[in-house]
């Protein structure tokens, strides 16, 4: 399931709480930041670039690429 792109679409939502990766360095590298808060998806930005837009995934599609990634079978 892709996607929707809209960079307005998590602006919507009140009190979006932002993260990122414990492995990610206060030099920024290639990192994405993900928000807890929204009630159907799970937003995701660019951590250098956060105004340039949001990509929100079906939180189910979320929760599969992250057990995925657990199990190392990408």
């Amino acid at each position: 399931m892709s996607p929707m792109r809209d960079p307005r679409s998590a602006d919507l939502v009140p009190n979006l709480h932002w993260r990122k990766s414990s492995y990610s360095n206060q030099d920024g590298g290639n990192c994405v930041e993900v928000a807890d808060g929204h009630p159907t998806h799970t937003p995701v930005r660019d951590s250098k670039s956060p105004a340039t837009g949001t990509l929100l995934f079906p939180a189910p599609a979320w929760q599969a690429f992250l057990t995925t990634l657990r199990r190392q079978t990408v």
